[in-house]
């Protein structure tokens, strides 16, 4: 199994079983992980990220409830087989729209003012993205 970057921000306000979820999501929904892929062990990420191992299982938990893992006894945590990264795109895109605006309110910054910079943001990085060749997703 290749290595999986993962990283947990201490000073982010999510609690750090739903960053260990955001991960692995993103993850899926950039191919690092696809459908039948073998995600870390909960030793290995509880290692690598330098948290409880218990942390680790809570998150696993959450993400097999909502069906993106399963748990094949003896063998381990693996993707669902019937994972769509496309759909689990849309729930990165909703959780961190969700993420913004939540900041958004707590600066108090409007939804208007938001999306403003957001395209404007978005402008510059396509013009960034054009002129290195590369092209953002929609």
């Amino acid at each position: 199994m290749k290595p999986l970057a993962m990283r947990i921000d201490p000073a982010d306000p999510r609690p750090i079983y739903v960053q260990v979820m955001d991960e692995l999501r993103r993850a899926i929904a950039t191919g690092a992980l696809a459908p039948g892929d073998p995600v870390p062990s909960i030793r290995d990420a509880a290692r690598q990220l330098r948290i409880n191992p218990l942390t680790v299982k809570q998150a696993y938990g959450e993400l097999e409830r909502e069906a993106l893992v399963e748990v094949r006894r003896g063998l381990g945590t693996y993707v669902r087989a019937n994972v769509s990264a496309e759909a689990t795109r849309e729930v990165v895109a909703h959780t961190v729209a969700e993420r913004a605006l939540r900041d958004a309110y707590r600066n108090g910054v409007s939804v208007r003012a938001l999306l403003l910079a957001i395209r404007a943001i978005a402008r510059s990085g396509d013009s960034q993205a054009r002129s290195s060749g590369k092209r953002e997703r929609r």
